[in-house]
Parts: structure tokens; C-alpha cells; sequence
């Protein structure tokens, strides 16, 4: 489906200085992300899924290894892509319309319609003059992917970009990415602690190992959107990934009391 590789990684390493020596976060990892694939990334809390992220985005060099976007080599931030956190990355002393121009060049004579085409685009028209300590927590977030997407980058780097939110504006949120995405093409690398989230979303699902991070799983999520999480099929896939986390009950499937918080902590 995804004939032209976006973004490929390759036999990154990574480690940090600890008190018992250095600590080896990721070993030999490797993967591709196809030009307008959505990719999520799960495993286990801690394992160095926002190292990865850091790397592959140019906010930190690997050991070892190299990360290559268009078929060139990768070693800072660059503006064909953007990254998206849980952390927020709105000015609070800015508007909302002033957030969104910020990352415009002063010359392009379209500033301000685009300004207000993305405010639009999210749902924020009418809400341009308000500053984010007035909007509400999904608000917030709606601004955060309209300054994101209106500099029109190629590739939107997320790593839990929805974790602060409660699960109903989660998933409004997650609705709003894909009615966005339907619209504009951009490749999608998600980290997400929530398996559900990822089978919503992506097209397809990397699994890594407790540190040092490897590739444990790779699983395609073949289902149309919009997508019924809670059907058979996508549910099957579901207890397929946690029981490449370890999470299972006594029967063999997977804990249907088991939270996002308990996934995350697997392993």
C-alpha cells in the first residue's frame, strides 16, 4: 500500500550514564515508516519509546546507527516535521491566532487565512482571540494540532499526545486526527501506552521489547475507518499485542479489567 519509504531507521543504539554504569535504553533497532503510513508504537513504560521518538525526530543523536527521511541522512529538527507532546506546545502568552502564526514566515501574504483556515479546520473559529489558559482541555489540544498541521509539515511526530485527557475527550480527539488525516496527507509515528488507541488509528502497530528496546512485534491493522474498536476482529488484535506485552489472564486473553495505566506498566 505504502510503496515509497518516508522515514527509515536503521540499526539504531542508544544508552545513558547511570550510578551502575551506562544503561543501554535501545539495541539494534530497525524500521521503515512508508510515505503516508500512520505507524504506532507501543511497549512496555520505561522501555525507550521517547528516546526513539527523540531520535528519529533530531532532538537526540544516536550512539550508533542512523535515521534517514527521504532517503538522507537525519541529525537535527527539521521542518518537514513537527512533534507533538503530552507537555503542550502553545505560547500560554499567546492567542490562539497568534500561536498560529507564529511559525509562519512574516512574508507569506496568506498568514493570516491560513491562520484562520486551521482555527476552522479545528473547531476553534470564533475561539482565535482567546489565550489557552481560557480554552478547555480539548480545546487546548485542538490548538496545539492546528499550530502543528499549519505550517503543513510532512511528517507529525506524536508521542502521547492525548494521555492528559479524560477518555471522552480522548476519543474526540482521536476522531478529530482522523477526520484531519483524511483531509491532509501527512506521515503519522504515534507512541501511545494505549493498545486501543493504536488499533483506532494506525495502519500499523511496532511492539518493542523491555529496554534495551528491540522490535518484539510488528501487526497490521488491515479495518476501514471508522473503525469499531470493540468488534471481534480489531479485539482479537488487541489481546494479540498484549500478550506480546505479557498481559493475559488465566485463560489464555487478555485482562478486560486491565486500563491503559496497567498496560503501560507491563513488563
Amino acid at each position: 500500500m505504502f510503496t515509497k519509504t518516508k522515514i527509515e531507521i536503521q540499526n539504531i543504539r542508544k544508552g545513558f550514564p547511570s550510578d551502575d554504569g551506562r544503561l543501554n535504553v535501545i539495541d539494534d533497532l530497525s524500521f521503515s515508516v512508508g510515505d503516508g503510513e500512520y505507524v504506532a508504537i507501543v511497549g512496555p513504560s520505561g522501555c525507550g519509546k521517547t528516546t526513539l521518538m527523540n531520535i528519529v525526530a533530531g532532538f537526540l543523536a544516536p550512539d550508533s546507527g542512523s535515521v534517514l527521511v527521504d532517503g538522507r541522512a537525519r541529525f537535527k529538527p527539521n521542518a518537514n516535521g513537527v512533534l507533538i507532546t503530552q507537555a503542550g506546545s502553545v505560547f500560554p502568552w499567546l492567542t490562539v491566532r497568534e500561536n498560529l502564526l507564529f511559525g509562519l514566515d512574516n512574508s507569506r501574504p496568506d498568514r493570516e487565512a491560513l491562520a484562520r483556515e486551521y482555527a476552522e479546520l479545528v473547531g476553534l473559529n470564533g475561539f482565535e482571540n482567546r489565550y489557552p489558559h481560557e480554552l478547555s482541555g480539548g480545546m487546548l489540544k485542538r490548538a496545539e494540532m492546528a499550530r502543528a498541521l499549519v505550517v503543513k509539515p510532512e511528517i507529525l511526530y506524536m508521542d502521547e499526545p492525548f494521555s492528559a485527557l479524560d477518555a471522552l475527550r480522548r476519543l474526540r480527539m482521536q476522531n478529530e486526527v482522523l477526520r484531519i488525516l483524511a483531509r491532509e496527507r501527512h506521515t503519522v509515528m504515534l507512541i501511545t501506552h494505549d493498545v486501543e488507541e493504536a488499533i483506532h488509528l494506525a495502519d500499523r502497530i511496532l511492539v518493542l521489547s523491555p529496554r534495551p528496546a528491540r522490535i518484539q512485534a510488528a501487526f497490521d491493522v488491515p479495518f476501514a475507518h471508522p473503525r469499531r474498536v470493540a468488534s471481534p476482529e480489531p479485539q482479537a488484535l488487541r489481546v494479540a499485542i498484549l500478550k506480546e506485552l505479557g498481559v493475559e489472564d488465566g485463560n489464555g486473553g487478555a485482562d478486560d479489567d486491565l486500563d491503559a495505566l496497567t498496560i503501560a506498566a507491563a513488563g
